[in-house]
């Protein structure tokens, strides 16, 4: 062995046991700081017992496993750290003195980056269309792989709920991340549609195919109501107004008994029919008229593929939109509301646009919401679901469609696989519910996310605008990475 290589071995073995003291210190006092947040909260759990009298029961494994899962994640990423630092150097001593060299060095001092590999374009280029094929046959694959008892939770837990919030987040990216006003009432425009919905169907008898357009006209003119009052406010004012948009809406459905009937909701909405034919179990029936056995999964497959028609209908506008003057002037006002002015802008009806529209798409997915579910309550419709809707853009990447469908994929899709981790039980004992740990998740997720990717899962998008060729705008190089 050369004296050289020698002498590398060398560096990197001291710089590997360099890093390792600070990789465990910062390790061990994550997993303290975990430790400590979990002894009043998960280290001890309430319960009465036959006196009824409350008791605490202690579950110390479970915080245990919770500090070892942290220490073991924050150890392993200071030292990933430290390893790459170490072959970035040895690369570049490799490669000084030729063209690798200096590719290296500018991108050690940020003067330019190498250019992305093939495979890394050609994923870029097919993932989209790959998901899609995927999501269009996923009902198909359950339905022959499990059949249809068992593939029905599938399609209607999964499929379903999470397209629900992939519209919702594409809706609320309108207003979020291509016009950037921080909305934390979308909610209300999701109730709205809901709502309408079931109370023009209850009402007057109409269909869904009706009342969908009305409940989306609806929620528009409440989203430009709510536009009006905030045209002057930016920032964490309009977020505290459209918070509080949000609850006066609650309250008014929980107060105003004798329309919206309160806490008791409203129940027996008629269900959605195939074009007229109704999914029951009689002569008229889907299945009779077909002539398939009758089953419950035929109306969940309609309705899988009714929301994922809708929201691909929110994205393809919301594609056609950016590229109009419309969009366009949300991604100015959005970068500098003050120069947007000085060009000439209407900021006012540029707000007022984006918020409509916005709630439009809103109220479709509260629609399909009240005829999916037959009935509604102002229980569905809390602070938390504007803060989950939310959670979705940012952490997929504000403006950018393909991560928030992932991200609401993962936060609405990971929550659900949790209440399939019963086996945990026989680890924690009988009273361990891995549901009850939703938000902890969650939370976790956040933090994660500011850590790794602060910009979200898709911080690059495809300019609205190109001169001569079309590429992607990396998230840093725009305003708080909104590009």
């Amino acid at each position: 062995m050369s004296a050289p290589s020698q002498t590398s071995e060398l560096t990197e073995s001291v710089a590997s046991a360099g890093q390792l003291v600070p990789a465990l210190r910062s390790a061990a006092a994550a997993g303290l700081v975990a430790f400590g947040l979990c002894f009043p909260i998960i280290s001890y759990h309430a319960e009465s017992n036959m006196e009824n009298e409350l008791v605490l029961i202690g579950r110390w494994p479970l915080s245990f496993a919770i500090a070892a899962l942290v220490f073991l994640f924050v150890f392993l990423r200071q030292m990933a750290r430290a390893d790459w630092r170490i072959w970035f150097d040895r690369v570049g001593s490799i490669a000084a003195g030729g063209m690798g060299g200096a590719l290296v060095q500018a991108a050690r001092e940020g003067e330019g980056t190498a250019p992305p590999s093939a495979a890394r374009a050609a994923f870029g280029r097919y993932f989209g269309p790959f998901a899609l094929g995927l999501v269009i046959a996923f009902p198909l694959l359950a339905l022959g792989l499990l059949g249809p008892s068992a593939s029905l939770k599938w399609i209607n837990n999964y499929g379903v709920q999470i397209l629900i919030y992939v519209m919702l987040g594409w809706g609320l990216n309108i207003v979020v991340g291509l016009a950037g006003l921080l909305d934390l009432g979308y909610v209300a425009f999701y109730a709205v549609g809901a709502y309408s919905y079931a109370l023009l169907s209850t009402t007057f008898g109409l269909s869904f195919w009706i009342c969908l357009p009305l409940a989306g006209i609806l929620a528009a003119m409440w989203g430009v109501i709510l536009g009006f009052p905030v045209l002057r406010l930016r920032g964490d004012y309009l977020a505290i107004v459209t918070l509080a948009f949000g609850e006066i809406i609650r309250m008014v459905l929980i107060n105003w008994v004798d329309l919206t009937n309160g806490y008791a909701g409203i129940s027996g909405i008629p269900h959605v029919s195939f074009f007229g034919i109704p999914f029951t179990d009689d002569d008229n029936g889907f299945a009779a008229i077909f002539h398939l056995p009758f089953t419950p999964i035929y109306r969940t497959i309609f309705l899988f593929y009714l929301i994922l028609a809708l929201a691909l209908l929110t994205n393809f506008v919301t594609i056609r939109l950016r590229r109009l003057p419309i969009g366009r002037a949300w991604e100015a006002l959005r970068e500098d509301e003050i120069a947007c002015r000085s060009l000439g802008i209407n900021t006012t009806n540029t707000k007022l646009t984006a918020f409509a529209l916005g709630a439009m798409f809103g109220g479709f997915a509260g629609s399909f919401f009240s005829v999916r579910q037959g009935f509604v309550s102002p229980e569905s419709f809390t602070f938390i679901e504007s803060a989950t809707i939310l959670a979705i853009v940012v952490l997929g990447g504000m403006g950018s469609q393909l991560g928030v469908a992932i991200a609401a994929a993962v936060m609405i899709g990971v929550p659900e696989l949790m209440r399939e981790l019963d086996w945990m039980k026989k680890i924690f004992g009988e009273d361990f519910d891995p549901t009850q740990y939703r938000m902890l998740l969650f939370g976790a997720a956040m933090v994660i996310m500011m850590i790794w990717k602060p910009r979200g899962l898709v911080s690059t998008r495809l300019p609205s605008v190109f001169l001569k060729e079309r590429k992607a705008v990396s998230g840093d190089l725009v305003k708080e990475g909104h590009g």
